[in-house]
């Protein structure tokens, strides 16, 4: 039934946060073209830069939490249910979406955003292998 579900909200999901990530949240369109390439580094600017800790919560914490629904890919693709497949296949992905940010000047290509949208699908991908091994245990 999990598994089912994933299935069809994942694609609907996707599509939210791609919105998400170009048009929402006070998105619009810079007038040059930005990329941050030191890792860390835009992250600390935003925290010492931010007045409101539910800024920097909401910001830091949801380029993790908002990614760990892509954990779960494997059942979907179960060529990802190998963690360096998904990674291969989730960095991938996110470069080009942060490079479409960067082109379209709606967002920044920011390696930050990366390193935290890649550790939401690590997280995503734990809880992931926690679930299939209970459910093993729960068949047996």
């Amino acid at each position: 039934m999990l598994k089912k579900f994933y299935k069809f909200i994942i694609v609907p999901y996707t599509v939210f946060l791609l919105y998400l990530m170009f048009f929402g949240m006070g998105r619009f369109q810079y007038d040059d073209n930005i990329v941050r390439f030191q890792p860390v580094v835009s992250t600390i600017w935003f925290i010492k830069g931010t007045v409101s800790w539910f800024n920097i919560v909401k910001i830091v914490l949801g380029n993790v939490v908002m990614f760990i629904p892509f954990g779960f890919l494997g059942w979907v693709f179960p060529q990802l249910k190998d963690l360096k497949s998904l990674i291969i296949a989730f960095v991938s992905a996110i470069v080009i979406v942060e490079a479409l940010q960067y082109f379209s000047r709606m967002g920044v290509f920011d390696i930050d955003d990366i390193i935290l949208n890649t550790l939401g699908v690590y997280l995503g991908w734990k809880i992931f292998r926690f679930i299939e091994l209970r459910l093993k245990f729960l068949v047996v």
